[in-house]
């Protein structure tokens, strides 16, 4: 294969996995692990991609960056969604259940608002709203039990901090909806936010069952603070879009990786 075949390669593979490994590129494009590790280097001088240990990942993304919950939340809408509805499906009249701050896990309260009884413990002012005033096609199902715990507010408009996770360190929760920043083989589920992360790792320990939502562009995100490891997660739930390598590791280090079809 010609060097710009080889590096035209090497970018669709980052561009379709954001994160490959030198050693899957050297096999799928049967050269050597050095001759990867030069093209690497060559395109990175170019800004196609950004070399981390063992391989190369899509550039740009930058470890403490939080995106506000009114940019994110017009992103990604059909693949939340999806990831909600798949979501709603595990929840049952009369359960505890958590639901961390973010985007997708609104998407899941909004599928909740007008379905079974259940305690909701929540540190989102918007998905505790939700419930409270209901949403614009529907009204609220004042049935439920919502539990908002304080704290500080962070731009993804996640109540975080020490009076947050005290207030979970009483709790106990039958299931935990968690939503991350983004997932990696070795940090695992990340955020930008060193006091949200903490507040995660609380809800974490107050859950029996951790089910993480994460559309596929999470894959490779890395954010400067890890909540938990890929092991730690009972369920992923993600979308049709997940690339073949985060398949692959995901199936190996979790539970139960669910697909939703958007």
């Amino acid at each position: 294969m010609l060097p710009a075949a080889r590096h035209q390669a090497i970018v669709d593979a980052i561009q379709r996995e954001r994160v490959v490994r030198v050693s899957d590129l050297a096999q799928e494009l049967g050269v050597s692990l050095m001759t990867v590790r030069r093209d690497i280097e060559l395109l990175e001088e170019g800004g196609l991609l950004e070399r981390i240990h063992g391989g190369a990942k899509l550039p740009g993304d930058v470890s403490t960056h939080e995106p506000g919950f009114e940019l994110k939340s017009t992103q990604l809408t059909a693949e939340k969604r999806a990831i909600a509805l798949e979501a709603a499906g595990l929840v049952h009249e009369g359960m505890a259940i958590g639901l961390s701050a973010g985007t997708t896990t609104w998407a899941l309260a909004k599928e909740l608002v007008s379905g079974p009884r259940i305690t909701v413990v929540t540190n989102s002012v918007r998905i505790a709203d939700l419930f409270h005033y209901g949403t614009s096609t529907g009204s609220a199902r004042f049935g439920s039990t919502v539990i908002l715990i304080g704290g500080e507010r962070t731009p993804s408009d996640a109540l975080v901090g020490p009076i947050a996770t005290g207030a979970l360190k009483q709790l106990h929760l039958d299931v935990l909806f968690l939503g991350v920043h983004g997932m990696d083989a070795v940090a695992g589920f990340t955020t930008p936010n060193l006091l949200e992360a903490e507040t995660d790792r609380a809800f974490v320990a107050a859950a029996r069952k951790v089910v993480v939502l994460a559309d596929h562009t999470k894959w490779g995100l890395l954010g400067i603070s890890s909540i938990a490891s890929l092991d730690e997660a009972d369920e992923v739930i993600s979308d049709s879009g997940l690339g073949v390598e985060a398949q692959r590791v995901l199936g190996e280090r979790i539970g139960k990786l669910r697909l939703a079809s958007v």
